[in-house]
């Protein structure tokens, strides 16, 4: 696969939402974007107190998403999420099952493992390498970064599947951390990247975190501006890497999400309307009243976004002309979700962008 500082590397939690964003994105952003797509966890019904899915409806509702909303396209997938242990009816493990199937439908997949994984799970993702032969991915946290034995894990991964590191994808996962005061996070984060095991050999190096909150109940109603600290950070990393001639990392972020799992009980949970729009270091976050006492509220957040400074025109993504005809006439009595496949193909398109007004046609911040 291969991909340098150019591309962007979005870390998707394969939902109604964001796998219906990424089948809408204009051609592009396809090509300058790998997502790093997470096996979603299975989900809880409150009212029965059981889960929603078999592990065997789940994975194959999942790989079934993967292939018709992203195609045969690379991707990472990440299947930290669900316990590697389970069997599905047929005997095999979910590692195994999912693989299989993308396999089966020529999807280039990218299997993710992080440095601590259990026997079962070694045991099938190397099953997976050998047969593949797409090579993988190894994702760690900042603190797992920081400690002194991580090269040792690496080598070990490395060795124990066969791979040199330029057949292999590293992502440094920030995941969401306190980013102020930004200038020192910026040298910590320098340093750690510094000191990574064969840094300019591997096959990709991303480094991926969001500032994006856990919950919007703190956010005032109307409009409201939050720092994009990830994109922020990410700028400050790059020109202290580019000034020592360091490898630049591909950027990587959670979208419009928080990396932290939530399992909310949407009985008794009522949501506000909202808006994540992403802007120039920013989100422009403009929010509304409880959804299900007025649904049709969208128009009004709509007209707030479309006669902001921020409306980047309807031309720019699929979900900007799905913010402009809302703005225009009465919006139709859509879900939460369908608000987060705009937001999220916005942000993809507008990140793409970014990016590409970041570095210079030879690479150069």
């Amino acid at each position: 696969m291969g991909f340098s500082h150019l591309h962007y590397v979005p870390c998707l939690r394969w939902k109604q939402g964001e796998y219906q964003a990424i089948l809408h994105l204009f051609d592009n952003a396809k090509h300058f974007i790998t997502p790093l797509i997470e096996v979603p966890e299975i989900g809880y019904d409150f009212e029965t107190k059981t889960s929603k899915h078999t592990i065997d409806k789940h994975l194959e509702l999942f790989t079934k998403r993967v292939v018709k909303k992203w195609g045969t396209n690379p991707c990472i997938v990440d299947i930290s999420l669900v316990k590697s242990s389970e069997r599905l009816v047929d005997g095999r493990y979910p590692l195994e099952f999912v693989f299989d199937e993308l396999r089966e439908n020529f999807c280039e997949a990218i299997p993710a493992t992080g440095l601590d994984q259990d026997k079962i799970f070694r045991t099938m993702i190397k099953k997976v390498i050998s047969t593949d032969k797409h090579g993988l991915c190894i994702r760690f946290n900042i603190e797992e970064a920081s400690k002194p034995e991580l090269r040792k894990s690496i080598e070990a991964i490395l060795s124990t599947n066969g791979l040199n590191a330029d057949q292999c994808d590293l992502v440094l996962d920030l995941e969401a951390p306190n980013f102020e005061p930004i200038d020192g996070f910026a040298k910590l984060c320098v340093s750690i990247i510094k000191r990574l095991p064969q840094l300019h050999q591997w096959r990709s190096f991303t480094l991926c975190g969001t500032s994006f909150p856990k919950s919007m109940a703190g956010i005032k109603q109307r409009q409201t501006l939050l720092k994009r600290y990830e994109w922020l950070l990410y700028k400050r990393i790059v020109k202290i890497l580019s000034s020592e001639s360091v490898r630049l990392p591909t950027f990587g972020d959670y979208g419009i999400s928080h990396p932290e799992v939530l399992l909310l009980d949407m009985r008794f949970v009522k949501p506000s309307a909202k808006i994540r729009y992403t802007a120039q270091d920013s989100w422009l976050i403009v929010k509304g009243t409880n959804v299900r006492d007025n649904k049709y509220q969208f128009r009004e957040l709509c007209q707030s976004v479309k006669s902001s400074a921020h409306f980047a025109g309807k031309n720019f993504s699929f979900g900007d002309a799905y913010i402009a005809e809302c703005a225009e006439s009465e919006c139709k009595k859509e879900s939460l979700t369908t608000w987060v496949k705009v937001d999220t193909n916005h942000h993809i398109h507008k990140v793409v962008y970014d990016i590409s007004r970041f570095f210079d046609s030879e690479g150069n911040p």
